[in-house]
């Protein structure tokens, strides 16, 4: 019985110890990005937009992947992508969404067959194939094409949920997984997978990027968004910012480092060459991982009173910042936040657990909050605007305002605009935020506070320990 207690002792004291080092351990080099202020040219806000109609049908207008199929087409010295969810998944509803995944493969394929001595190179995240447990059609179509397909090693990263991850390393992490034995229902779409799918799912961490590198020209273009290429998130209302200048060397270097966390071969790159100034007094900061918390903080913490605060984003929880919000809010900044309701999560209905709690706790602070008038898809913008008399910031890309997103444990990608409040992207992303807000043009994109109003006080309590404890999809 000692010896049973003792080794019972000894495991449980592995269990934290493992649990404790994955959850605080070392960042890989070049992730956590917080890179320089650097001149910009040529940015451009897109937005994909969908909406109800006076006659209660929806309204969609797009513009993120028009413009990255557009992109991939005319690169001749490189191109890489970096894209969270990129499959044919559609969930449990029975829409007929947009096949951006089929779309995507075929571009990169395209390309590749079209310029075979251009390097082309996709990283994306192994919940594409259920972790292992089924096989992903696009990527082995990819591969056999000659795309450079680069899997991101999530065990690399640290533990979002370290009370499971801690047990899992021990237990399941070196059982692996495979594509023909599976038994349960695949979470996302049709096929089964094995249990361990499931267990490594309840890890909850990621790479959570959306990003696209290419050469235009004699110049070379970034584009980071929200938008997934995945057919049930097509619908979706998002934004990207696209960009040229030498601000795109610190994005390719942020995504080199996922490569050789992967130990991924890569074919021989371009250099990468940019002009040494720029005429526009704009200036656009990459940011990855808690680079992208850390600024979206100080940009919150230093606006003052007679200054705007606009937010849109698809989860907000992160509590130093919803309480820099309300902070701002308390010193006299107009502080405005368009939050997705949480309902809907591909045919599936959601209980509202984040969005709703924090959203009652603004609102009864006196913040002016609204919901986006979602009709099965996501309002998954994720999207800080603050303007001064003279000066704007602009912050968006691909992080949620949550622990799991900010707090170094996904892998992120967003950028930072700083110019003057008459430069035509910050007219743009005013003018967009104004047209969700307002419902402009006839265009119903949001509803009042009062439309998913949830003020229990138990919900609120479950929201906070889901957010501290890592067992949340959020």
């Amino acid at each position: 019985m000692i010896r049973l207690k003792l080794a019972l002792l000894l495991l449980l004291a592995l269990i934290v110890t493992t649990a404790i080092w994955h959850r605080y351990k070392p960042l890989p080099q070049d992730l956590s990005l917080d890179a320089p202020l650097r001149p910009v040219t040529d940015m451009a806000i897109l937005m994909d937009d969908t909406w109800e109609t006076a006659e209660g049908t929806r309204g969609i207008r797009q513009q993120i992947f028009d413009e990255f199929f557009r992109l991939i087409g005319q690169a001749q010295k490189l191109v890489v992508v970096d894209m969270f969810l990129f499959n044919d998944f559609q969930g449990t509803g029975d829409e007929s969404w947009r096949a951006l995944s089929r779309e995507l493969t075929r571009a990169l394929i395209d390309k590749r067959t079209a310029n075979p001595d251009i390097p082309v190179i996709l990283i994306t995240d192994p919940i594409n194939t259920l972790y292992g447990g089924l096989p992903e059609a696009h990527l082995r179509t990819l591969r056999q094409a000659g795309v450079t397909v680069v899997m991101t090693p999530l065990p690399a990263l640290r533990d979002s949920n370290p009370s499971w991850s801690g047990v899992w390393r021990i237990c399941c992490q070196l059982l692996g997984n495979n594509d023909n034995g599976g038994w349960l229902p695949n979470p996302m779409g049709p096929g089964k997978v094995t249990l361990r799918s499931y267990l490594t799912l309840l890890n909850f961490k990621a790479n959570h990027r959306k990003t696209l590198i290419v050469d235009e020209g004699e110049r070379w273009t970034g584009l980071v968004t929200s938008a997934n290429a995945h057919d049930a998130s097509s619908a979706h209302s998002n934004v990207a910012l696209r960009f040229s200048g030498p601000a795109v060397g610190d994005l390719l270097r942020s995504e080199l480092a996922v490569a050789a966390l992967a130990g991924t071969d890569l074919p021989p790159l371009p250099s990468l060459h940019f002009a040494s100034s720029s005429d526009s007094d704009s200036r656009l900061q990459v940011l990855t991982e808690g680079a992208i918390r850390d600024a979206l903080l100080a940009t919150v913490r230093d606006s003052q009173a007679g200054e705007s605060l606009d937010v849109s984003v698809f989860y907000l929880s992160h509590r130093p910042l919803v309480e820099a919000l309300l902070d701002a809010h308390e010193r006299g900044v107009s502080v405005r936040v368009l939050l997705d309701p949480n309902k809907d999560a591909f045919g599936r209905q959601k209980n509202g657990i984040p969005n709703r709690q924090v959203g009652a706790e603004l609102h009864n602070a006196g913040v002016a909050v609204r919901w986006c008038n979602t009709q099965g898809e996501q309002c998954h913008t994720k999207m800080l605007l603050r303007r001064g008399a003279h000066r704007a910031e602009l912050i968006l890309g691909s992080a949620n305002y949550t622990r799991r997103n900010l707090d170094n444990l996904n892998l992120e990608s967003s950028v930072r605009v700083v110019a003057n409040v008459d430069q035509p992207v910050i007219q743009d992303a005013t003018t967009a935020f104004a047209t969700r807000w307002e419902n402009r043009h006839g265009e119903k994109h949001s509803t009042d506070y009062a439309a998913y109003a949830d003020e229990a006080g138990w919900k609120y309590w479950v929201y906070r320990a889901m957010e501290w404890t890592g067992w949340s999809s959020f």
